[in-house]
């Protein structure tokens, strides 16, 4: 009940801010406040909104994201007593058994945990990922709470869209985050994806010190997207690259979608090198949608735009009408990067996607518009869309996405 009245409260304030504040400041600090107390499903819907362009109102846009970007970079943190407790429960020993060396204070915050820096008895240094006490509660509070999830069902794909199957697949993917051994498992098959490529780099799990609610990897040191994107045009265009076969090769040959594009899972190192952190919202993408998924792409890379349109009507399920006319135009306009490679992908660019979707919704109850729901397993695409697009924006360089993709698809049979 506390956290629904501070949400209540934190909309209230939000939205009189929207109307009436030139700049927003006032409400966005609050907003960063509520949202990383709260922590769970609240605070990764503030992290959201701090990087996806178009989410916030351009007039109040440089507040928000000021104020956010301190939840997205440093969220609240437990007490080290806690911390403490709640590693040496789910590991079986005490802190100096397990660790030769153990940092207090921890080295990055989020909504779901805390990371520590530690060292293990044969020398390696190790990040260690911690879940923040009574973080299950909370999640699954945000979880059962409806008008939440219609904000993030909102987020997502456009409110209206709420069928069932769409909130499941939300609380599907929210409670696995909650789960470090699956993520531990998830990780270690993206490092296999990637294992040799020199510019995408994947920790190395220690399972021995890992458990559903701890997760111990190798130490790996970067700066940020922030400073990333101050460095020159060929440092910049080398990290668009590693970004892009990161998403995209993982999707489509290594059939794992990775839906959680937040910077600070992204640690940019020196000659367009990327450590990736973070695998806890994770997809398979099953056999029956990798096929149409490659076609999309290849069809994209050819600029055939009769085949990239009857791709677009096998996965979107779309029967014809306004709706799969709409689809099919909306997909368009995302697949630009390729279809007009070399691309600058720019924050107007991906402002534009956010808002177009509002399109979409003139249909849903619209008699004749032939609407359907989004078929399973395409909640996080747009998730992913945005969040993934509002990253390279950032970098602001121009890059030749289509030859990223026809190499690393270049082994891949073609599905019959």
């Amino acid at each position: 009940m506390g956290r629904f009245v501070r949400l209540a409260g934190l909309g209230a304030r939000t939205s009189a801010s929207l109307l009436f504040s030139k700049t927003g400041e006032s409400a966005a600090e609050r907003a960063a406040e509520v949202l990383g107390t709260l922590r769970g499903v609240a605070a990764k819907v503030g992290q959201m909104a701090s990087y996806v362009d178009g989410v916030v109102p351009e007039a109040q846009r440089e507040a928000y994201e000021a104020a956010l970007r301190k939840l997205r970079d440093q969220a609240p943190t437990s007490s080290s007593a806690e911390i403490r407790a709640l590693v040496e429960r789910e590991l079986g020993a005490s802190i100096a058994e397990l660790f030769q060396n153990w940092e207090d204070e921890p080295i990055a915050s989020a909504s779901i945990g805390q990371v520590h820096r530690a060292r293990l008895s044969d020398g390696r240094v190790v990040a260690v990922k911690v879940q923040h006490a009574g973080i299950a509660k909370a999640v699954e509070s945000d979880l059962e709470n409806a008008g939440m999830l219609e904000s993030l069902v909102g987020t997502f794909v456009g409110k209206g869209v709420n069928s069932r199957g769409v909130l499941n697949e939300i609380k599907a993917r929210f409670r696995e985050e909650l789960d470090y051994r699956l993520e531990a498992r998830r990780q270690t098959e993206f490092a296999q994806i990637f294992r040799g490529d020199p510019q995408i780099f994947v920790p190395a799990v220690v399972p021995e010190r890992s458990s559903t609610r701890v997760l111990t990897s190798e130490f790996v040191a970067g700066t940020s997207l922030d400073e990333a994107a101050t460095l020159g045009e060929a440092e910049r265009r080398a990290y668009a690259e590693a970004l892009w076969r990161f998403v995209f090769k993982g999707n489509l040959v290594g059939g794992m979608f990775n839906a959680d594009p937040h910077p600070g899972n992204y640690l940019f190192q020196p000659e367009g090198r990327i450590a990736f952190l973070d695998f806890g919202c994770v997809q398979p993408i099953h056999g029956g949608r990798l096929g149409p998924a490659r076609a999309l792409h290849r069809a994209a890379v050819a600029r055939d735009e009769q085949a990239f349109a009857q791709q677009v009507r096998v996965i979107m399920e779309t029967r014809g009408g306004l709706y799969e006319d709409l689809a099919i135009a909306y997909s368009r306009r995302c697949f630009e990067p390729l279809f007009s490679s070399p691309f600058r992908v720019t924050r107007e660019f991906v402002r534009k996607l956010v808002l177009e979707i509002g399109e979409m919704k003139q249909v849903i109850f619209k008699k004749g518009g032939n609407f359907v729901p989004l078929p399973e397993g395409m909640v996080f695409m747009n998730r992913l869309q945005f969040g993934f697009y509002s990253v390279l924006a950032r970098l602001d360089v121009e890059v030749d996405y289509a030859a990223v993709e026809r190499a690393f698809m270049a082994g891949v049979a073609h599905e019959s």
